[in-house]
Order: structure tokens, then C-alpha cells, then sequence
């Protein structure tokens, strides 16, 4: 019992710190380390097994961030800080608005029925963050091409940014973080991940979401129809030159990845395997070469891969580091013995499987509108799962899949998500009043994905 009071007091310390604005993975970090030397005083657990340790079990527990750092850095990072780079050169180039244009376009034939418009402006969204994995990053593009075509059918500000400010809310397809953790932590290739566990859930959620955003904008632009903001000009010079920027053939660019993902795994030609990192790569040089060809600048051409490494390196300052913190605190939960101690006091109780794992999509869901990240919540929490999977006597990927759907729909329900500060900041509107309009459609997305995810196994 000391165990799990110890373990609830220093999560709720971290929780406090991390809602007051200190570095998030730091006070993960510190949370774990501390766990950890808890654990050593008191004899629950090791950070590393007698095999591998130092000679030191004060030491072991620095030598565990270090492998840890080491592991994620070569692999899993790798493959999340490729895709970051090749996602903000997609920016750089101008490919990523050519995408946007190419597919927003058939959106303005569509105006007769304002709430429906809006919908579809939901679910293109959704398809572009297949591509474009950025949530703050789309938001402002969509803003710039979707939002003044929702307001010139009618639609209040509010309502033309709840479906940009949700665009990625299923976090779908093998580009996306998330789903690359999840599926690393299972030990099966991205693709697979998606094709046999990700489509049908995705799906109900689509369209469950989509519905509720039609019926929750009516109701309340019903309720206050006088309800009006004052826009910021979106359509100012600047952001035009950000959608000219490119020839509309580099809309082809962001897609490439994807298609070089699922033509070369075992599902489809299995004699050849294409990597994450090995995709993004090979798309890297495919549009640079677009670029020479465009430009005839070699030397402008070769320098702009900067902006590529720039990518992987913000991304390893902000993602592999919550990687890393989120598995170092999760290890401390582990060694202080607060993970047997739940999964005790769920056998005792009488939680099976499907309860057990509300429990942890419940936890996932709370973590990450407090922090605004599904990112931190999910990286936190998920290296929990194969233990408690384990112990429970099912798949891991029963608890994983509702997880790693709820991070991503949860964090639109948070005011201070990236995203929806974006967005809102853009219209001029308050993040508040935005997350009043995402929550409804975020908590039936949740449910149906929850369910979906059950049922299926």
C-alpha cells in the first residue's frame, strides 16, 4: 500500500508541475529518477537486471536513461525525427499548401448545405494528416484555404474552426508518432499495424465525430446566433504567397512516403521491406530533385537540406526526449512496484481485460488534456502495457489500440493544446470557447473508438 501512495503522490506532483509550465519531460524525468531511488531504498525493483548493471545500483539508474536514450535514438526516435524532417521540408518547398490546395479545391462546389460543408471540411482535414502529421501545422494551412470558405457559406467563426482545430484527431496512418510507438511496442511493422488493427476503427470514429460536429455547431450557433468574432485577414498577401509558393505538381511530394510505406512490406511486395526512415529518405531526395528541376539552383538546392536535418533535430528536442522521459517514468511506476500492486487490485476486484483497459484509456484521456499533448500521454503511459497485458493474459494490442486513438481525439478537448491555441490565435477567438466546441465530438469519438477496439477482440 506505501508503494502505490508513494507512486500517486509523485504522479501528482509531475501532473502539478507540468500544469504550471515547468518543462514537461524534465519533471517526467525527475519523477522517474526519483521512483527509482524509492524503489532501491525501500527493495522493490531495479532500474536494470544484475546482468547488465554497473556495479553500482545507484548508478544503474542513470545508466538506464542512457540505454534508453541509445535504444530510442537508433530506432524508434529515428524513425519519428525522419518523419518531422521531411514534414517541415514539405513546408519549406511549399509542397505541403500544394497538397492542401489540390484537395481542398473541390470543397468550394459544395455550398449549399453549410453544416455538411463543414463535415467534409472535417474529413478532408483528417485525410490530409495522413500526410501532413503536424497538428498545429495544418491547422494554420487549412486555416489560410478551409476557414474563409466556411465563413463565406454562412458558418460563425467558432464553428469554421472546431473541424481544423480536430483535424487530427484520428491519428491514422504510418507517418504519425503515435502509431509508430504503438506499433514498435507490439513488435510488427507499421504498415501491418495500420492495415489490420487501425482502418475500421478509424472509420466509426470518422464518422462519429463528423456527425457530432454537425449537430453540436447547429445546436449552439442556434443557441446564440449573435455570437460573432472579428477575423484577422487570412487572406492577407503573405499567406497567399504561402499557397502560390509551389507548382501544384508538388502536391504529389507529401504522398510519396506513404506510397513507397505500403507498396514494400509483407502485405503487399513482401520480397522487399521498405523502412520508415528509408521512405522518408529516398522522398527527401525525390524532392530535392523536383527543386533543381524547378529552380536550377544547385547550390540553393543542396543548402535547403539543412532545413531537413533542422526538422530531425527539433523533433529529437521535442518528441524522443518525451519518448525517453516518458519510459524513464514509467520505469519508475514499474520498480517502485505500483504496476503489480494495480494489477493486483484489478484481479482482486474482479477487473477483467475490458475494464482494465478502460482504466488505462480513462488515464490516457486525462493526462492528455491536462498536458494538451496526446504525444506525452501516450509515451508515458503505453510502456506500461505489455506488463499489465502480461499479467491480464491478453494482447497487448487490445489496450494499445483505444490508447493511442484517445491520446490523439483527448488532447482537442484541451485549451491549451498547440493546435487549438493556434488556430484560435489565428481567428481571434478564445482557445476556451474553442474547446467547448471540440469536447462533445472528441468524447463520442473516444466511446466509439473504445468500443470499436474492444469488440474487435
Amino acid at each position: 500500500m506505501l508503494e502505490i501512495l508513494i507512486a500517486l503522490l509523485v504522479t501528482v506532483v509531475v501532473s502539478y508541475f507540468v500544469l504550471k509550465g515547468y518543462q514537461a519531460q524534465a519533471t517526467l524525468m525527475a519523477g522517474g529518477i526519483l521512483l527509482m531511488f524509492l524503489a532501491l531504498i525501500l527493495g522493490t525493483g531495479m532500474p536494470l537486471p544484475a546482468a547488465k548493471s554497473t556495479g553500482s545500483q545507484f548508478l544503474d539508474t542513470f545508466q538506464y536513461i542512457k540505454n534508453t536514450l541509445a535504444e530510442q535514438s537508433a530506432g524508434l526516435g529515428l524513425k519519428i525525427m525522419a518523419i518531422a524532417g521531411f514534414a517541415m521540408y514539405m513546408q519549406h518547398i511549399g509542397a505541403s499548401a500544394a497538397l492542401v490546395k489540390v484537395l481542398t479545391k473541390p470543397l468550394e462546389k459544395i455550398r449549399h448545405k453549410p453544416y455538411l460543408f463543414m463535415a467534409l471540411c472535417f474529413l478532408v482535414g483528417e485525410f490530409l494528416s495522413i500526410f501532413i502529421t503536424s497538428a498545429s501545422g495544418l491547422g494554420v494551412l487549412l486555416m489560410v484555404t478551409l476557414y474563409p470558405l466556411m465563413r463565406g457559406v454562412g458558418l460563425s467563426p467558432l464553428t469554421s474552426c472546431t473541424p481544423i482545430a480536430t483535424a487530427v484527431a484520428v491519428e491514422m496512418g504510418p507517418a504519425q508518432g503515435n502509431v509508430n510507438f504503438a506499433a514498435d511496442i507490439i513488435g510488427i511493422h507499421v504498415v501491418e499495424y495500420v492495415v489490420k488493427y487501425q482502418i475500421w476503427v478509424s472509420l466509426a470514429s470518422l464518422f462519429v465525430i463528423a456527425s457530432l460536429l454537425i449537430v453540436v455547431n447547429r445546436y449552439l450557433d442556434t443557441k446564440d446566433p449573435t455570437l460573432q468574432f472579428d477575423d484577422l485577414d487570412i487572406n492577407n498577401q503573405e499567406n497567399q504567397n504561402t499557397l502560390n509558393k509551389a507548382p501544384t505538381i508538388y502536391a504529389i511530394l507529401p504522398i510519396i512516403p506513404l506510397v513507397l510505406i505500403f507498396m514494400f512490406n509483407k502485405l503487399t511486395i513482401s520480397s522487399i521491406e521498405m523502412d520508415v526512415t528509408t521512405a522518408m529518405l529516398i522522398s527527401v531526395v525525390i524532392a530535392l530533385t523536383f527543386e533543381y528541376i524547378a529552380t536550377r539552383k544547385s547550390k540553393e538546392v543542396v543548402n535547403s537540406i539543412q532545413v531537413f536535418f533542422d526538422g530531425m533535430g527539433r523533433q529529437f528536442a521535442n518528441v524522443v526526449t518525451f519518448l525517453v522521459a516518458g519510459q524513464v517514468f514509467a520505469e519508475g511506476l514499474k520498480a517502485i512496484g505500483a504496476i503489480d500492486m494495480i494489477i493486483h487490485s484489478a484481479e482482486t476486484a474482479g477487473f477483467g481485460a475490458v475494464a482494465m483497459t478502460i482504466v488505462m484509456v480513462i488515464i490516457i484521456m486525462i493526462t492528455s488534456v491536462i498536458m494538451g499533448s496526446g504525444n506525452s500521454a501516450f509515451f508515458s503511459f503505453a510502456n506500461l502495457v505489455p506488463e499489465i497485458a502480461r499479467h491480464m493474459g491478453i494482447a497487448p494490442i487490445m489496450m494499445l489500440l483505444p490508447m493511442q486513438f484517445v491520446a490523439g481525439m483527448a488532447r482537442n478537448i484541451s485549451p491549451i493544446a498547440p493546435n487549438v491555441v493556434a488556430v484560435a490565435g489565428v481567428a481571434n477567438i478564445s482557445p476556451i470557447a474553442l474547446a467547448k466546441r471540440t469536447t462533445i465530438p472528441m468524447l463520442g469519438g473516444i466511446i466509439i473508438s473504445t468500443v470499436i477496439s474492444l469488440l474487435s477482440f
